[in-house]
């Protein structure tokens, strides 16, 4: 019997490996970086032959994937041509239904978005109603992007409340009557026949975010602070959903001053019930203010009003006694502040630093950032775009898309 050594396995592994880059779909996972490259780097890196990566390369420009690129500098004879991944080759819809709102886009496969619309609209109205309304958006941005219906790649949606990834079904949301267990996926699909993603709307805005302004930070919390509370949580750069798809639902975590709230949920003390938006106004209306709203509240606080500071910085000390602990467990370097609220600024934020950096342990937070959102509203846009490229770009599905098309 023969044993293999260590340099046998060396070599068994790197000839997996060029076995698994000589498919066009990991080809094209180096070209997504949007740096052009001549085959001739691309064999250089890779150590394929300059056959294979041609072939390789012919049939990704084929599927427009990879455009020219212009020409290198040559060092004699003729210049030798220059490839790179072409974001606009299809388009992504992607859609953040909100408690209230909604807002669909046209993006490219770079994330760039080329239309948009948003308009009011009640979640609680129910999954057709709403959907037929983003099916109905979403063909009208197609067209005013000049983009037909077959350069479609596929479709991101937020919900706001829990979705098992795997099927896009909403699981027991709280604000969503009528939206428990119901096939958004195949719903979509009925209209529009292409790959449909769904995820919780933290979740994607995460994504969004980090994706968009924070690559380097691979431990990173988004925290959105509106009518509900929420985190997305990503861990050594992957998103964390948890088992059900509650991962990160801290609007239901119990803060010690709150012991005689109720919470929607039907529990005492939940953090959503004393930081939120409808939750700060309501502690200012039974201060004698006019403030029916977490859009009031931010009024309030543009006009000045001191009450209103004072009361928006006490939700950041809420949600910073919640994150203290979730900084201890997970030791995130980046956590992000977004939401309605979260974008009122540094009130907020204010009292968020204040007790995370005073309660959490001094080596989980040396190197700890906590700022505002800079992708504002569009955060949850981008991560639903970003769901579906992450999908549609994977090796696997370049490939099978390839030889589909022969």
């Amino acid at each position: 019997m023969t044993t293999a050594t260590g340099n046998d396995a060396a070599r068994d592994a790197s000839a997996q490996e060029l076995g698994s880059l000589s498919r066009a779909g990991d080809l094209f996972q180096l070209l997504r970086d949007g740096q052009a490259r001549t085959r001739a780097e691309l064999a250089l890196t890779t150590g394929l032959a300059r056959s294979t990566v041609a072939s390789r390369i012919d049939a990704l420009m084929s599927s427009g994937l990879v455009g020219p690129a212009g020409e290198a500098s040559s060092s004699g004879g003729r210049p030798p041509s220059r490839f790179a991944f072409n974001p606009a080759a299809r388009v992504v819809l992607a859609v953040d239904v909100g408690a209230t709102h909604v807002i669909v886009a046209v993006t490219d496969l770079g994330g760039t978005v080329l239309a948009e619309r948003r308009f009011s609209q009640e979640v609680a109205d129910g999954p057709d109603i709403v959907l037929r309304r983003v099916i109905s958006a979403g063909r009208e941005l197609l067209a005013e992007a000049g983009r037909s219906t077959e350069a479609l790649a596929g479709i991101g949606i937020g919900l706001p409340g829990p979705v098992e990834h795997d099927t896009g079904r909403p699981v027991k949301p709280p604000i969503m009557p009528g939206w428990d267990g119901f096939d958004v996926v195949p719903y979509v699909q009925r209209s529009l026949p292409v790959p449909v993603l769904v995820d919780n709307d933290v979740n994607i805005m995460a994504l969004g975010e980090r994706t968009s302004f924070w690559p380097e930070h691979e431990n990173f919390l988004f925290i959105k602070v509106a009518t509900g509370i929420g985190a997305g949580i990503i861990s050594s750069g992957d998103l964390q959903r948890g088992a059900n798809g509650t991962a990160g639902d801290l609007g239901h975590v119990r803060v010690p001053r709150g012991d005689d709230v109720l919470c929607r949920c039907g529990n005492y003390g939940c953090l959503e019930a004393l930081a939120s938006g409808p939750a700060v106004a309501r502690f200012l209306q039974s201060q004698g203010l006019a403030a029916a709203s977490g859009a009031d509240v931010l009024a309030l606080i543009r006009e000045g009003n001191l009450q209103a500071i004072q009361a928006l910085r006490q939700a950041g000390r809420d949600v910073g006694d919640v994150l203290a602990t979730v900084v201890n467990l997970l030791n995130p370097s980046m956590i992000v502040i977004g939401g309605s609220v979260g974008d009122a600024g540094e009130h907020l934020v204010a009292g968020i630093r204040e007790v995370v950096y005073r309660r959490s342990l001094p080596l989980a937070t040396t190197h700890l950032r906590i700022g505002l959102s800079m992708a504002g509203d569009r955060a949850a846009i981008l991560g639903a775009s970003q769901m579906v490229t992450q999908h549609v770009l994977s090796p696997a599905v370049i490939e099978a898309t390839l030889q589909a098309v022969g």
